[in-house]
């Protein structure tokens, strides 16, 4: 096993910079004429920061009784953090007021809160985003805390003028630079790696947060995907164990975390796959008392019968599911297996045999238990990956059959595993395009909390003024808690096929904690080619995989020193 020391001696830290990002195009103005708005081009030209006496070229907004001068700005991908406005001379000294709305779509910058006829829309929960704010005479105000990548400003004071000399974002992100990396000949599957490798960077704030609009929380359940994605491009990282340790420290036992029994088994389970990357025993052990009376506390949750009976009100999966009781309990009790399996092997790193008696004993409580998918995706998909599933083959196919409208981005990622479990690759692969690629095709730059995929037919971009002939998928979608504009356009769980993409394109998947011995076994599916690289506490590991003249797959793998690197039983891959 590999020791705590050389594990967090490879721990990502950087700290959480701020920069200033310039804007890329105006979208929209209050007036075209050039009486109420005059010189908007110079919003989006350089500037160097700074506030100057000598300054000549700047965007002028007036304000009167009947026209509030008001623009509309792109800074070109999604942020997290806030906006700078620097103000130019004028003659009246006294500072102005302006309204600033923040957007992480264009409808969204435009809407009031509460706005008649989307009542649960536009908000100002978690992170302000629709204030006004006063702007000084030859000086710059800072505002802001949210997620967004649109920032419309208005001028509240009448009969009177605003001189801008610049607008810029004050984006505040983690400096730490990507380790693992992806690259094959389809350029939609890269674009998406890369994609969901940003919506997670975004959420590495002070914790690990779901999104960085909505709702800014430690979820347990949505950080699996984030942990997975970032073992995957950053290695260890200290928000991880930091966001783990909060969810701990915010949870006495017998509490479910977030009120969600789901959550605390997703908890053991991250566990696991946290030291499976990192090695770090230290930290595992750290939690040996918790995870001990924790395993008891869910273990008492499955019957003589071997059936789940977990308690409380939070029996939840995902959204989609979440009034579909039989769903949820054929899904939790996958679950339960999927906790006890990892519940047996921690035990057996921190040498707990009380923790591993107690998940064993579950384990065979279970055994032979026959749950029925119901017909639906996530369940067939929390089958397939505990080993549950009475015929893989058979839910693989629900799940293609159900196809990109019974994704979540969520659970999609579950759907995705599973369908690796049968063999699916190509298909996986055709969803995550079809799925994930159908919010790039519509301005996405970060990954959504959720999207309905009969919705994108008609749909309009994010990032224009929707026309009244397509159907504004921001304003007009979303469910339960995320109904309108409340949707988050920037969600950490949606970032599975990042990880999908490593784990089984790149084909990397560490066999013992530490990665000191990884299997390789790429999976192109219609691909050609890809390459790649993987971290490890001892350094990445480069691998490149290609098809020869005759169709098969030859693969070079370059592993640093204290990484042993095997093929998958049975394989014909060629490796050097």
């Amino acid at each position: 096993m590999l020791g705590a020391a050389a594990a967090v001696g490879m721990t990502c830290n950087a700290a959480i910079t701020k920069t200033l990002v310039p804007a890329t195009r105006v979208v929209w103005l209050s007036d075209s004429t050039g009486k109420y708005v005059a010189n908007p081009g110079v919003l989006t030209e350089p500037f160097s920061g700074q506030v100057s006496v000598a300054g000549t070229k700047y965007t002028t907004l007036r304000s009167d009784s009947t026209h509030t001068a008001g623009v509309l700005l792109d800074f070109g991908r999604e942020l997290h953090g806030g906006v700078k406005i620097s103000a130019a001379m004028r003659a009246n000294m006294k500072p102005v007021r302006l309204r600033v709305r923040f957007g992480e779509s264009v409808t969204e910058a435009m809407y009031d809160i509460n706005q008649e006829g989307n009542p649960l829309g536009a908000t100002n929960e978690h992170g302000m985003r629709d204030f006004t704010v006063q702007a000084p005479w030859l000086g710059s105000v800072e505002c802001g805390n949210s997620g967004f990548r649109f920032v419309r400003i208005d001028l509240v004071d009448k009969d009177t003028d605003f001189t801008m000399q610049n607008v810029s974002a004050t984006s505040q992100i983690r400096d730490d630079k990507e380790i693992g990396s992806f690259r094959s000949d389809d350029p939609r599957l890269n674009e998406i790696w890369d994609v969901g490798a940003y919506t997670v960077k975004l959420n590495m704030q002070e914790y690990l947060w779901d999104g960085i609009k909505r709702d800014r929380l430690v979820w347990v359940g949505d950080m699996h995907p984030e942990v997975l994605t970032i073992s995957n491009v950053w290695g260890a990282h200290e928000v991880v164990p930091k966001s783990l340790d909060f969810a701990v420290a915010d949870t006495p036992l017998p509490g479910w975390m977030n009120g969600m029994c789901s959550y605390s088994l997703w908890w053991v389970i991250i566990q696991r796959d946290l030291y499976m990357h990192t090695g770090d025993l230290a930290y595992l052990k750290s939690h040996s008392s918790y995870l001990n009376k924790l395993v008891k506390q869910i273990a008492a949750c499955v019957g003589e019968d071997g059936v789940e009976r977990l308690d409380g009100a939070g029996r939840f999966l995902d959204w989609p599911t979440s009034e579909m009781e039989d769903v949820i309990h054929c899904g939790l009790q996958s679950m339960m297996l999927m906790t006890m399996q990892a519940a047996s092997q921690i035990g057996g790193w921190i040498g707990d045999k009380e923790m591993t008696a107690v998940a064993d004993a579950c384990l065979k409580r279970m055994d032979g238990v026959s749950i029925d998918n119901c017909g639906n995706s996530q369940a067939a998909a929390l089958a397939v990956i505990s080993g549950q599933s009475k015929d893989v083959d058979a839910d693989c196919d629900l799940i293609i059959k159900n196809g990109p409208e019974a994704f979540s981005t969520f659970y999609g990622y579950y759907m995705l595993e599973a369908l690796a479990k049968g063999g699916r690759y190509k298909e996986a692969m055709d969803l995550i395009s079809k799925y994930w690629g159908a919010m790039l095709d519509l301005g996405a730059t970060s990954f959504w909390e959720d999207l309905t995929y009969s919705d994108v037919a008609n749909a309009g971009r994010i990032d224009e003024i929707v026309p009244a002939d397509r159907y504004d998928i921001h304003s007009g979608g979303g469910a339960y808690c995320y109904t309108g504009l409340r949707l988050s356009m920037c969600h950490g769980w949606a970032s599975g096929p990042t990880s999908w993409m490593t784990r089984h394109v790149l084909g990397v998947t560490p066999l013992e904690p530490g990665c000191r011995t990884i299997e390789v076994a790429p999976n192109l599916g219609s691909l050609n080619s890809v390459e790649g690289t993987f971290p490890t506490p001892f350094g990445p590991v480069k691998i490149s995989a290609s098809r020869n003249a005759k169709g098969a797959v030859d693969c070079k793998v370059d592993a640093p020193k204290g990484v042993k690197v095997v093929k998958k039983a049975g394989s014909t891959l060629a490796m050097k």
